[in-house]
């Protein structure tokens, strides 16, 4: 292997991770507190009750955080794993899936049983036959923007976390088990700490996720390990305005241009280059959501020489103008990301 290139000793490297988790502005949005008894069966939509706070949230993930007893959990896509007590159930994916326990239970729509918890920003489920009680806390995580990150992309549509086998993220767990707990005696401010806490264990699951993946995984969480296609990403993200050829990003990543190449095509799809273009596309989209800054500012900012320049290479990623972005035309068409202009979810399995 070669060397570390000098470049990486002079500056710590860029935490891509979290320059993703930056540019998709997370949000802790609504909770849930649920109480299930044996037997039990509950299907969790894709799209809930115009009248739950659910229905208006746009790209969510969910969280089921089992604090008694357990349950199975089963996903759109058949994927079956039993939930004990402690362990977190991350949905990144807005999917319909299934929560039971007992036998041969029949399964309700949870649109149907959530009612409003006297607390604001808390709802409740309580439903079940009458026997052992399976309790559980659901969090709801929305991006800011109707716009499918490759971050979102390298995600399977179910991620466990077990009880137990990492303290930290346990007692993070904990935490959030105990604020929902006592939910009903905080003050004004509950649902905007609960909302934080969400958010931190939505990137410490990340995390786990990532450090978990074995080598070879395809999609960017994957290419993080990768120890060539890693630092070049660790370089684009640091420096995404610079100058950046195929020929220069290999020499400072340590690599050959072939080699980088076909490292990047066989964990990304793609050429260092155009991944580049896509991620200073998306962060110019945020920015002119999130900012009045001026459009050729914008694209001055993020390498582009002119301002047709950048507009012509924003429509080729979007399908829109720059214009038309920061106007709104990206709230429609709903479950659409524009960013990749393909459906929202899990990539198909290779």
């Amino acid at each position: 292997m070669t060397a570390t290139p000098p470049s990486f000793a002079k500056t710590p490297p860029t935490d891509v991770l979290a320059d993703m988790l930056r540019a998709v502005r997370l949000t802790g949005a609504c909770f849930l507190k649920a109480s299930f008894t044996e037997p039990f069966g509950v299907l969790s939509p894709q799209r809930y009750d115009a009248t739950v706070p659910m229905a208006h949230l746009r790209h969510v993930s969910v969280f089921h955080l089992i604090t008694s007893n357990g349950c199975t959990i089963e996903t759109a896509g058949g994927h079956r794993q039993e939930l004990r007590p402690g362990d977190i159930a991350l949905l990144p994916f807005v999917a319909e899936h299934k929560l039971w326990r007992g036998d041969s239970p029949e399964l309700v729509p949870a649109s149907q049983i959530v009612t409003r918890n006297p607390k604001e920003g808390v709802w409740s489920f309580s439903h079940g036959g009458g026997g052992a009680e399976t309790q559980m806390i659901c969090g709801f995580i929305e991006s800011a923007e109707l716009m499918a990150s490759p971050m979102f992309r390298s995600l399977p549509e179910l991620v466990i976390e077990r009880a137990g086998e990492n303290t930290v993220d346990y007692g993070i767990a904990s935490t959030i088990a105990g604020l929902i707990a006592k939910v009903e005696s905080l003050d004004r401010g509950a649902e905007v700490v609960l909302g934080r806490m969400m958010e931190a264990l939505f990137v410490e699951i990340l995390r786990r996720h990532v450090e978990r993946l074995p080598p070879g995984t395809k999609g960017v969480l994957g290419a993080l390990n990768d120890p060539v296609v890693g630092r070049a990403l660790q370089l684009l993200h640091a420096e995404p305005a610079k100058r950046w050829t195929a020929d220069t990003l290999a020499r400072e990543a340590g690599s050959s241009r072939t080699v980088l190449g076909e490292r990047f095509n066989a964990l990304l799809g793609k050429p260092p280059i155009e991944y580049l273009t896509s991620w200073r596309i998306q962060l110019a989209a945020d920015r002119l959501r999130n900012s009045s800054d001026s459009i050729s500012r914008i694209a001055a900012d993020y390498g582009y020489e002119s301002e047709p320049a950048f507009n012509r290479a924003f429509k080729r990623v979007t399908g829109m103008t720059p214009g038309r972005w920061r106007d709104g035309g990206g709230d429609s068409p709903p479950n659409m990301p524009l960013y990749f202009k393909e459906p929202l979810g899990p990539p198909p399995s290779a």
